[in-house]
């Protein structure tokens, strides 16, 4: 099996003014493309040839030999979830069930996007902040660094911010804080955050 890159599933300057065409040129275009072009290579006579992204991912997680594999197929995987939780026009407030849900685990929806702000801007280096489900279903906030993601800690992903430096750096520099609060306020896919907690 030949992974491929996924197209975005809008426009290239579909997010701007917060994301710009240029950065997702570059992080879709290069950074995501690099993942799946080193997969691949990685893979070619593997006995993990032929399996789904999501099989590569459990089979190689923890296993220091296949460190090279398990970081680009979680990228590849991480990248094509990033871009699922964002849209043009995104952001405000979400579904009223989804909301009572998040005021359920977090207290109010205020103190949700306060608890991922704080995740997001406080992941040391490269990473992503999520809001995931436990394997009791019950919704909390992770952070990870790397290509780390939440089905290797057997959590199931809702939405996710990318915090590696070439995620934000071509429009906010050094300001992840401007950058998360954009994603939070302006961006995020309420209705895709839903589908997977469905």
């Amino acid at each position: 099996m030949t992974h491929e890159l996924p197209p975005l599933p809008y426009e290239k300057d579909a997010l701007e003014p917060h994301i710009s065409a240029n950065t997702l040129s570059f992080h879709h275009g290069k950074h995501h493309q690099a993942y799946v072009t080193n997969l691949n290579n990685l893979l070619k006579d593997h006995p993990l040839a032929n399996a789904s992204l999501e099989e590569v991912i459990l089979q190689s997680a923890g296993k220091p030999g296949m460190m090279g594999i398990f970081n680009n197929a979680a990228q590849v995987w991480n990248h094509t979830f990033y871009w699922h939780c964002m849209k043009p026009n995104g952001g405000g407030m979400p579904s009223d069930s989804l909301t009572a849900k998040l005021e359920e685990a977090f207290g109010s929806f205020e103190k949700f996007c306060e608890e991922f702000k704080q995740a997001s801007v406080t992941q040391f280096g490269s990473g992503w902040a999520w809001l995931v489900a436990d394997k009791d279903g019950k919704l909390k906030i992770l952070k990870t660094g790397n290509a780390d993601l939440p089905m290797a800690h057997n959590c199931v992903a809702l939405l996710t911010c990318d915090v590696w430096e070439h995620a934000y750096y071509l429009d906010y520099q050094n300001r992840r804080p401007d950058y998360v609060d954009t994603f939070l306020k302006h961006l995020i896919n309420w209705d895709f955050v839903e589908s997977q907690l469905a």
